[in-house]
Formats: C-alpha cells, sequence, structure tokens
C-alpha cells in the first residue's frame, strides 16, 4: 500500500503547471485532496478529469489569508486533519531594479512571500494540535542562485528559504516536517507572469528546450510526502540536466 494513501493534502496553487500534476500523482496515489487557486474553470476541469480521486476544490487566492483559511477550514470539515500543505502559488516577473516595477516587485512579495506566510499561519495550529504534519513549499534555485533582472524574484526565493528553515527549527519537537522543493527551469505557464515580452520570449524558449516537464517536480513532491514522519526532507533541488546555474 502506498505510504501516500489516504494522507490529507491540500495544495495550494493546483490549476497548472506544477501543481496540476502533483495533484495528478498525488490523487494516483490514492491521496485525499483539497485543491486551490485563483481559476474556478481549471480547477473545476481538473477536479472532473480525476473521476475516482477523492477531492474537492475551493478558489481562493494565497494574497489573502481568509481565502487560505477557508481552504484549510474546509479539509479540517471534511477530513477532521490536515497531513500536508503544499504551497506552490508563485509568480517570476523579471526586469531591472532600474526600472522601478514597484508593483511587480510587491506582487513577488505578496503571492511568493505573504502566500507561503498566510498557509503557515492558517495550518500550523491544526498541525501543532494533532502533532503531525508536513509543509511543502515550491522555492527555486533562483533561491540558490541570484541572475540579472530577477534580483527581486530571487530575493522572494531566498527569503522563503529562511522561512522554511525557520519553521522546520521552531516546529520540530511538535513533529511538524518542513520541505523545500527548488526547481530549476520547469515548463509551465510561469513565464506569463514576465511582462518584458523580450524577457518572456526567451524565458519561454529555454522552458520548452530543456525545461523539467512538471511531472518531474510532482515525483519529487510524492518522495517527500512518501517518506516516514521520522525522516525529514529538508529539501530537494531538482534541475534539468542541461542547465547551467
Amino acid at each position: 500500500m502506498s505510504t501516500i494513501q489516504d494522507k490529507i493534502v491540500v495544495i495550494m496553487g493546483a490549476s497548472s503547471g506544477i501543481g496540476e500534476a502533483t495533484t495528478k500523482r498525488l490523487a494516483e496515489e490514492g491521496a485525499k485532496l483539497v485543491i486551490a487557486a485563483r481559476r474556478e474553470d481549471r480547477l473545476k476541469a481538473l477536479v472532473e478529469s480525476l473521476p475516482n480521486a477523492d477531492i474537492s476544490y475551493v478558489v481562493a487566492a494565497v494574497t489573502k489569508k481568509d481565502d487560505v483559511q477557508a481552504v484549510i477550514d474546509l479539509a479540517v470539515e471534511k477530513y477532521g486533519r490536515v497531513d500536508v500543505l503544499f504551497n506552490n502559488a508563485g509568480v517570476m516577473p523579471h526586469s531591472p531594479l532600474s526600472e522601478t516595477r514597484f508593483d511587480e516587485w510587491r506582487q513577488m512579495l505578496d503571492v511568493n512571500i505573504m502566500g507561503v506566510l498566510n498557509g503557515i499561519a492558517a495550518v500550523l495550529p491544526i498541525m501543532k494540535k494533532q502533532q503531525s504534519g508536513q509543509i511543502v513549499t515550491t522555492d527555486s534555485v533562483a533561491g540558490h542562485v541570484v541572475f540579472q533582472q530577477g534580483a527581486v524574484y530571487c530575493g522572494t526565493k531566498f527569503a522563503v528559504r529562511a522561512i522554511i528553515e525557520g519553521l522546520r527549527q521552531e516546529e520540530r519537537e511538535n513533529n511538524i516536517r518542513s520541505t523545500l522543493i527548488s526547481p530549476g527551469t520547469v515548463d509551465t505557464e510561469l513565464h506569463t507572469t514576465i511582462n518584458n515580452p523580450k524577457r518572456r520570449e526567451w524565458v519561454e524558449d529555454l522552458q520548452r528546450t530543456i525545461g523539467l516537464q512538471s511531472s518531474n517536480v510532482a515525483d519529487a513532491v510524492a518522495y517527500a510526502i512518501s517518506t516516514p514522519e521520522t525522516v525529514a526532507v529538508s529539501e530537494i533541488i531538482i534541475r534539468p540536466t542541461k542547465q547551467v546555474d
């Protein structure tokens, strides 16, 4: 029997890319899923594509703490517990700092950092009461390596690394595991959040030519979730073989 079977898993940012692939992967393993994102049509289609899965969806924005709390509340109401929270939502605008794109900076701070914190805040009381649980968060190789035109994006990903390591230290005695998944280039829709046309085209081409598939990252998430409670997979870095940084 799969060690993932019957685990209660909440996935934020589930409507496409890594979140969608992870939903499918965990459904195959028999997890009980509550998925969330902003695009209801995508969520509904995903649920309908998995007719044999035990799965519910909630429309939610990770930037709104009440939305995130409602997702966790539904999982607890339906199943009585939350075994895993997968913080997966993110955006990736690129631009030189000299362009001072304040709106983009704020968006990255709100989604990439506050979105993660909203998830932690919503689920942590439940997991502490359970004395068990796992918080998995999508970070990035950009949380390890800084690149030009990505200073703020990289900054948000470095911040997430610090937050998740702090969470590990603070909650290990409560048997709560913290896992960071740091992918390199992945063939997803993330390039669509880049507003500069030339930069967007360059990133999209990179994703299409050497990028990982979302399913590759989903496999890493599944592995981390499948380990025994006595094993804490703190971080997985997964890159395309041909990626330079």
